[in-house]
């Protein structure tokens, strides 16, 4: 019987196959779905990993395979199998589709996080198996992406979506990092794999703001990348730009009716957040937070692409 926040079977059948296998004789992981049922409802419910339900097995396997799988990658890898077939032009998919039928545009945005107390007080020594270490790590994302905003101990997501309110990429940073810096740094980071031989697809053809990444910079980079611009202007800069007269320069080009598709993000933050260990974070490293994330990124992907079976009477 499939319970509530577990795979179906069709989903479950749709990730199977991109799992890893078992090891040598004695190193054999247990149950792949059991486990991950449990990773998903921890991750719907919030509840502490010592009070999972005895049918997902040990919490601190739940625990482990959770953390294992968000430091080597295998989250990841599904989520980017996934985002592969609907580039493909899987009948699963409407990635490629909606490449082909019209331009590919993503929208940007940003959502806070707050941090539960169980996310504070993570060692300053990384653990062996973290993915990035030293200094690197503290310079690209705080110290474990937690900081000081007007809601307290915040972490915020910065996110690429399609108009399908599917996450393609995201940064974690400090509550208090702000969001027009992040611009560049989550633009650079969206790949999506061909299915063959060539790159990954990285430069959509529009991206969609609001008035948060309407600057100098984020506009010259996008003109650089051959990337249109979908970004409100603040009234403050139309302001200045008016004041300074002809050599103000004219007004950026705004289309009013592909912005309001730019609400997109805004329901793709709205299925993220039904998680409940995505809108309050219970993670004290940034690397298992990010896990959480990518596993809960995959369920919305599965929901969107995976045809259930109809019911017969």
């Amino acid at each position: 019987m499939v319970r509530r926040h577990e795979l179906t079977d069709a989903q479950w059948r749709k990730i199977k196959p991109l799992l890893p296998g078992n090891g040598r004789p004695g190193g054999q992981w247990a149950d792949h779905r059991r486990v991950i049922n449990g990773v998903l409802f921890r991750a719907r419910t919030g509840v502490p990993r010592p009070d999972l339900p005895e049918r997902y097995g040990p919490g601190q396997t739940v625990y482990e395979r959770h953390r294992r799988w968000s430091a080597d990658g295998t989250w990841k890898a599904l989520l980017q199998e996934l985002q592969l077939e609907a580039d493909a032009g899987n009948p699963d998919g409407a990635l490629a589709r909606q490449v082909s039928r019209q331009e590919w545009a993503v929208t940007i945005d940003s959502t806070s996080c707050r941090a539960h107390q169980h996310a504070a007080g993570a060692p300053r020594k990384p653990p062996a198996d973290h993915p990035q270490k030293g200094a690197e790590r503290v310079r690209a994302e705080g110290r474990e992406a937690l900081g000081r905003s007007r809601g307290g101990l915040t972490g915020k997501v910065h996110l690429l979506s399609d108009d399908r309110a599917r996450p393609l990429h995201w940064l974690t940073s400090p509550g208090q990092r702000g969001d027009s810096p992040m611009f560049a740094p989550v633009l650079d980071g969206l790949r999506i794999r061909r299915r063959g031989p060539g790159r990954p697809r990285s430069r959509p053809d529009r991206v969609r703001g609001d008035k948060a990444y309407s600057s100098r910079d984020n506009r010259a980079y996008l003109r650089q990348r051959g990337i249109k611009a979908t970004i409100a202007q603040p009234d403050d800069q139309r302001a200045h730009r008016k004041k300074r007269g002809r050599s103000g320069g004219r007004p950026p080009a705004f289309d009013r009716a592909r912005y309001r598709r730019r609400n997109a993000v805004e329901r793709c933050v709205n299925k993220w957040k039904q998680f409940r260990a995505v809108a309050t974070r219970y993670d004290k490293r940034n690397y298992i937070f990010n896990g959480t994330l990518t596993v809960t990124a995959v369920v919305i992907w599965l929901r969107d692409t995976v045809q259930e079976p109809s019911e017969t009477p």
